[in-house]
């Protein structure tokens, strides 16, 4: 059988024809390879330099070399945080022409470590902590995902800093399997296999002498379930406000934002006397509400800037008498088809039109600085936000602006401020095309 390539992008091939096929995994000779800290496998796994790229390669069989390949695919379409797979080896022989296990290749992620090399340097507790949080995030987002890891240990997860902060990354999929959604029974399992894996290997490391005296393997173990569980909780959990009470909306979703996850739709109904409202939230990857609120409104701002205008949106959308649960088009996009539901472009241009533009031209020019519009309108959400929290009610955008206008602009020395003649970016105010 000839050696074939499944690639992900059709230059690797080409660049990866240099590493010696011919040879066990085993045997590659020293100057293809790249000495970098690998955790406990049940395959051989090496890193070797592809032209510019670092990649692990690991050997194993053709059947499973595959299904690992298609799994971190589909993880990569959902945005959750894995190794990028490149390609998968198969049909190779040694100089005798006797069959080698095929070849499964992933980028090398820069600049991470396994999570058991990093335990092998006796770190702090407090650092481990944080590090056992990160795993509890990436654990979390997989099963939110549908996808079930089957074999979670710090030997098949990477560590590394992401803007001040610890991430986890999927690195072995092999014993996973995606679902459309995941029961309780399979989530379960699944942390009780990371509970015992991550407690096995602290034990292990415990026994060479490489762990800090204070940490106690078993509650480490139990700790990483704990967590997963709040986290669990505080995502999925259905919350019943006052209705009214949107400043407590805004309050849940910060906190999301604060635990590391994007609002990916906001689910809002209320009560059929209108006294509650009913808020559940969903997950999404990364530039998802820039795309969003680009195509929704024709609005070009930053990733936090866009999250939190299209939970603004989300929320004035509420309010409308032709609004559909779900219409936001940050999801299923659920009641579209209900009777008398207006479309979201069509519900989008209106808040352009009847609520941002006029927040925005209410502030004078003089006093906007070289901020943009979507960025002062950002301000005023968080100043709208901080004057609810104080009074313990909703105190509505007008108010936040004349107290915006008045007792904070005022103070602000901005080293670029806007021309007196540009009231207005240029290009004038974005306006999406009704359909």
């Amino acid at each position: 059988m000839a050696l074939q390539f499944s690639a992900t992008n059709p230059e690797h091939p080409a660049l990866l024809l240099q590493l010696p096929w011919q040879l066990p995994l085993e045997e590659w000779p020293e100057h293809h390879l790249v000495p970098l800290p690998r955790g406990i496998s049940r395959h051989v796994v090496r890193y070797a330099r592809a032209g510019d790229e670092v990649v692990a390669v690991k050997e194993l069989a053709e059947r499973p070399a595959v299904r690992e390949y298609e799994l971190l695919l589909g993880l990569d379409r959902l945005g959750i945080p894995a190794v990028d797979p490149l390609a998968v080896v198969t049909g190779r022989t040694d100089a005798a022409g006797e069959p080698l296990e095929s070849v499964l290749i992933t980028r090398h992620l820069g600049g991470s470590l396994p999570y058991r090399s990093m335990f092998e340097t006796t770190m702090r507790p407090a650092t481990m902590h944080r590090l056992m949080d990160a795993l509890a995030v990436l654990l979390v987002r997989l099963h939110l995902a549908g996808f079930a890891w089957g074999d979670c240990s710090l030997s098949n997860t990477l560590f590394r800093r992401d803007a001040g902060a610890y991430a986890a990354y999927l690195v072995d999929a092999e014993t996973g399997e995606l679902h459309p959604r995941l029961s309780t029974g399979q989530r379960e399992y699944d942390l009780d296999l990371a509970r015992v894996n991550i407690s096995g290997e602290l034990l292990d490391l415990e026994a060479a002498g490489a762990l800090h005296p204070s940490v106690d393997p078993i509650e480490f173990g139990q700790e990483i379930c704990a967590r997963y569980r709040s986290l669990w909780e505080e995502l999925t959990r259905t919350s019943v406000y006052p209705a009214g009470k949107y400043h407590y909306i805004d309050r849940r979703i910060r906190r999301l934002n604060d635990l590391g996850f994007d609002v990916a739709e906001m689910h809002i109904a209320s009560s059929s006397n209108g006294d509650t409202v009913t808020f559940v939230p969903k997950v999404v990857d990364a530039g998802h509400h820039q795309r969003q609120l680009l195509r929704l409104t024709g609005l070009d701002t930053e990733e936090n800037q866009a999250r939190r205008l299209l939970n603004d949106l989300e929320s004035w959308m509420a309010t409308q008498d032709d609004y559909a649960p779900g219409s936001a088009g940050r999801g299923t996009g659920r009641g579209e088809g209900r009777p008398g539901a207006a479309r979201p472009e069509v519900l989008a241009h209106r808040w352009v039109r009847d609520v941002f533009r006029p927040t925005v031209r209410a502030v004078p020019p003089e006093l906007r600085g070289s901020m943009d519009p979507a960025e002062l309108y950002h301000e005023l959400l968080e100043h709208r936000w901080f004057l609810s929290e104080r009074a313990q009610h909703d105190i509505g955008l007008e108010a936040a602006v004349k107290d915006y206008v008045a007792n904070i602009l005022p103070e602000v020395r901005d080293p670029r401020p806007a021309p007196a003649d540009a009231p207005e970016p240029p290009g004038g105010w974005p306006v999406p095309e009704q359909r």
